[in-house]
């Protein structure tokens, strides 16, 4: 708990930073677009409906949109006017943000100028009043504690939201809950679940504050809740720019995570490494959403991260998964990252973490299940559970295609959780992951993939192709992990992190000691 602890000052304070931000970019989007809106009833219902629309979209698919967007953006404006937008961290996850926050204050904004007693208005019109003027005295101070209990809202959607910008690449109290969900840290998860439940509340109680002075007209509530405000708000600006200031003070490698354990421990296995070899600086970007690493490393915006050839393969590639050996799966990998995205495969690291179909080793001789085939001809009166993404994977489809694969049932849920609802008998196969430490600490049988449908899954080191002109001591330092981890080795240092807890710093740092 210490250690979750000693992070918390600077998840909350980027937490804080995301929060008040995009609330502040909303609303003065929302404002204005509001007040146009009351005056033009045929634009209400489009607008109105646009931000509705807007809002029905998963909030992690809209932070998600924002990474290849920004890329797209960003190379133009790299070629018409010399600076690159960054396409991971904090401005995909203030863009995504600010536009999720924009329903409630827009349609706050609407309603509270429209609920304005015509009376007030026309008393206002037949003193002299001009438009502008009955806007500023009298239709948007009487509006205003609607308008302000729409921005109480936003408040509270912003806050929940922001801890989904992890996986692009922006620090939050995120960081906690997806880290520590997928190395089974319940510290950590309510370390990130009580500090943003904590902001919120503290945020949400200052506008409610706000909103009964407006409302009564109580200016002493009114400006002391103001006053606390600006300082957050200055407190979030000072520590943003100090932050941009200093992070380009001395040479960086940053390296790329996706949001599983391996993944985790290899990330701190490269930074160590790096570090102890060349000097330099290194820094893990973690929980990366998949395809956001590899569109990231593409950016420039990390160095080099772990991939698997597999998932290039079928995901990038969108080759048909089954029938190419190991080694040829490499060769048509290195030549497809390097000719189509100017990236290099600096080695392997001697492992596969493939995707496997799992079972309950009790359940499965009970069954007499040894093969995926015999799977399919009990599938039908089984459940199956996968990750967020394999039931969309073209391994997936092969396998329903070659085996005939035809579940009862299937359920996707986070990776973390589908070993647990294995072993508690709530689904009858999982999607596991080869190198998982959890096969053997819950007694998993994995079935044989005997018509070899899954592609090969080596771990390969990915890097953008200028670091080894700019930094080649990385490169080299990189290399000297080459077929340095088996299968076994990656179990156990998986095993040592999701039931024995330590950190994955710790378990990589070992590792490297034992290479020595």
């Amino acid at each position: 708990m210490r250690e979750q602890l000693a992070l918390l000052p600077e998840y909350l304070t980027a937490h804080l930073q995301l929060t008040l931000i995009a609330l502040l970019a909303g609303f003065l989007i929302s404002l204005p677009t509001g007040v146009w809106v009351s005056r033009r009833p045929r634009a209400e219902q489009l607008i109105l409906g646009a931000a509705g629309v807007i809002q029905t979209i998963p909030s992690l698919a809209l932070l998600a949109v924002m990474v290849p967007l920004l890329a797209l953006v960003g190379g133009w404006t790299e070629s018409a006017l010399g600076a690159q937008l960054s396409s991971i961290g904090f401005l995909p996850a203030i863009l995504a943000l600010s536009v999720y926050s924009l329903l409630p204050m827009l349609r706050n904004t609407v309603t509270g100028i429209a609920g304005v007693d015509a009376t007030l208005i026309e008393a206002a019109r037949a003193v002299g009043m001009t438009p502008r003027q009955r806007l500023a005295r009298v239709e948007l101070p009487l509006a205003a504690p609607v308008i302000v209990a729409g921005i109480r809202t936003a408040t509270v959607w912003v806050v929940g939201t922001a801890t989904l910008s992890t996986p692009v690449g922006a620090t939050s109290l995120g960081n906690y809950i997806f880290s520590g969900l997928q190395t089974r840290n319940f510290n950590a998860v309510l370390v990130g679940c009580v500090a943003a439940a904590a902001l919120a509340l503290l945020l949400d109680g200052l506008i409610r504050l706000l909103e009964r002075g407006v409302a009564a007209r109580r200016a002493k509530l009114i400006a002391g809740s103001v006053v606390i405000l600006a300082a957050l708000y200055l407190f979030a600006g000072v520590t943003l720019l100090a932050g941009r200031g200093g992070s380009d003070s001395r040479p960086e490698v940053r390296i790329g995570a996706k949001t599983f354990t391996e993944q985790y421990i290899l990330s701190e296995l490269l930074a160590l490494q790096i570090e102890r070899r060349t000097g330099l600086a290194s820094r893990a970007i973690s929980s990366l959403g998949s395809t956001v690493a590899f569109d990231a490393l593409r950016a420039g915006e990390i160095d080099l991260y772990v991939d698997y050839s597999g998932t290039i393969w079928a995901t990038l590639m969108g080759r048909e998964t089954e029938g190419e050996s190991r080694g040829e799966v490499l060769r048509q990998v290195e030549r497809f990252v390097a000719g189509q995205h100017g990236l290099a495969v600096l080695g392997t690291l001697g492992f596969e973490n493939a995707y496997a179909l799992a079972m309950r080793s009790d359940r499965a001789a009970a069954l007499g299940l040894e093969t995926i085939t015999d799977l399919a001809r009990v599938s039908g009166e089984l459940e199956i559970g996968g990750d967020y993404e394999f039931f969309g994977r073209a391994e997936w489809r092969a396998l329903e295609r070659v085996y005939g694969l035809r579940f009862r049932a299937q359920r996707s849920m986070d990776s973390s959780l589908m070993y647990e609802a294995l072993v508690a008998g709530d689904v009858d196969a999982i999607s596991a992951f080869s190198t998982d430490g959890r096969i053997a600490a819950y007694e998993l049988s994995l079935l044989d993939d005997d018509r070899r449908v899954i592609p090969p899954y080596d771990a390969i080191i990915l890097v953008r192709a200028g670091l080894l002109e700019e930094r080649p001591e990385v490169a080299a330092a990189v290399r000297e992990l080459s077929g340095r981890i088996d299968q076994q080795t990656m179990q156990r240092l998986n095993l040592a992190v999701d039931r024995d807890k330590e950190t994955p710093a710790a378990v990589a740092a070992r590792f490297l000691e034992r290479l020595r």
